[in-house]
């Protein structure tokens, strides 16, 4: 469940003040209240979620890098009922794929959720590269061939018209829309094999799914485990603590990302923090990080439909991310070595953590509006983002950070003279988030064909 943070944080201070400033002043220094705010280089055209927009509301995006000239790569992203968009490194469109349509008057339609992309799949007796995405709306996945010669139609759907549901046992199950949310695409190095991890809505539930080709040319997947994750966690006091969401709902995970060298997968428990665990979902999850959140009393109030502060923070939250935390994504350097990026959605912040080890906290920065208005304007709760390390032609030669716009601006009014819901993607610079937070910049040290 998603919460204004301006509100949460109104509730929280005029509960308990004293305790917040004291929690503030004694384990914030004021050096690391600074958080250095990065202008994008470019956006894509607002989507509108409306009739009018074709109902298409901006979420992941996915960097594909083209094999023989990375100036001809490409960023997919998904906008929900709207679809799944193509852009090109200047943020025009090129393609634009429609979510599929209800089956009857009382289904849900198609609505893409996330995607990921898997490098070098034998399908059809060539070698292609690929684009997975979850429909929510239909629990399933979708699956495009991307032909790097393709000009403007490079994404061509190849899912098999036998591919199962992914969570619901039938239509009507799909209906109650705890379906396909999440996703991390992986391959297995020591075996070849290509799999997608992927997130149950409103359920605690992760599974790994097997993507195989048919012999018609198609792609499909199946089912090889599952992982539940915690609803429920006890607290240093004694006490049990459940995060707070809509009645029957349970806190769900959506930002995901596999390390394609170490097979570590980690995953964003919305509410929670973040899981460290084996891509092959063997073995005990880790919280690496929680939210600073964790263990608040919260109380589901009807009227409002809200969670409402029940009672003093305990102090047993992190100190890094706001919930939600979405958007998790890596930046790859040689050796092992590089950063994890995760979204702060509630105070429209991104957290840098190290790659390697057990995932030190680095800084937090965010993406700011330009000072010229007519340039981009910044990032607010951001959903999805992917970053890339590789050379990506001129203007992004020292790798390309995209993120989601959750209220892109300006503002536009419909014909009632009422705020559209507008959103977008942002392509930022590499070595400027570098330059600001004292990162490496390794734009040869890994790729995502090695």
């Amino acid at each position: 469940m998603r919460f204004k943070p301006g509100r949460r944080l109104l509730t929280v201070a005029s509960f308990c003040l004293t305790a917040v400033v004291v929690v503030a002043s004694t384990s914030t220094p004021a050096a690391a209240m600074a958080v250095p705010s990065i202008e994008a280089e470019l956006e894509t055209p607002t989507l509108f979620d409306d009739a009018a927009g074709g109902d298409a509301n901006a979420d992941d995006p996915a960097i594909w890098v083209h094999p023989t000239n990375s100036s001809k790569s490409l960023v997919l992203a998904t906008a929900k009922e709207g679809g799944l968009r193509v852009y090109n490194l200047s943020g025009g469109l090129v393609q634009s794929i429609a979510a599929p349509a209800a089956p009857g008057p009382d289904d849900s339609p198609g609505r893409f959720n996330n995607v990921d992309l898997l490098y070098g799949v034998r399908v059809g007796g060539a070698t292609v590269d690929l684009a997975v995405t979850t429909d929510r709306g239909r629990d399933k996945l979708r699956i495009h061939r991307i032909n790097p010669a393709g000009g403007s139609t490079p994404l061509t759907d190849v899912t098999s018209a036998s591919a199962p549901l992914v969570f619901a046992a039938n239509a009507g199950e799909v209906n109650d829309q705890r379906t396909a949310y999440g996703l991390a695409t992986w391959k297995d190095r020591a075996t070849g094999r290509n799999y997608a991890l992927v997130s149950q809505r409103h359920e605690t539930t992760v599974t790994l799914l097997e993507l195989t080709a048919t012999p018609t040319g198609t792609v499909t997947y199946h089912k090889v485990r599952s992982l539940t994750l915690p609803a429920s966690f006890a607290l240093p006091n004694g006490s049990t603590w459940t995060p707070c969401d809509d009645p029957g709902d349970l806190p769900q995970v959506e930002g995901m990302v596999v390390d394609a060298t170490s097979g570590v997968l980690y995953a964003g428990q919305e509410d929670v923090g973040i899981w460290k665990v084996s891509a092959t979902l063997t073995g005990t999850p880790v919280l690496m990080d929680k939210v600073k959140e964790f263990g608040l009393p919260l109380a589901y109030d009807p009227v409002t439909e809200e969670c409402i502060q029940a009672g003093p923070d305990p102090g047993y939250g992190g100190t890094h991310i706001t919930a939600d935390v979405e958007g998790l994504t890596i930046y790859y350097r040689a050796n092992g070595k590089g950063y994890l990026l995760a979204s702060s959605q509630g105070d429209n912040t991104f957290v840098v953590y190290q790659r390697s080890g057990a995932n030190a906290f680095v800084g937090s920065f965010r993406i700011g509006p330009d000072s010229d208005p007519d340039d981009p304007d910044g990032s607010e709760e951001c959903d999805g983002a992917m970053v890339m390390n590789v050379p990506l032609g001129d203007r992004f030669d020292k790798g390309l950070f995209v993120v989601q716009d959750g209220f892109d601006t300006p503002e536009v009014l419909d014909g009632g003279g009422e705020p559209r819901t507008s959103t977008n993607f942002k392509f930022v610079e590499w070595d400027d988030i570098a330059d600001d937070l004292d990162l490496a910049v390794d734009p040869t040290g890994w790729g995502p064909r090695r």
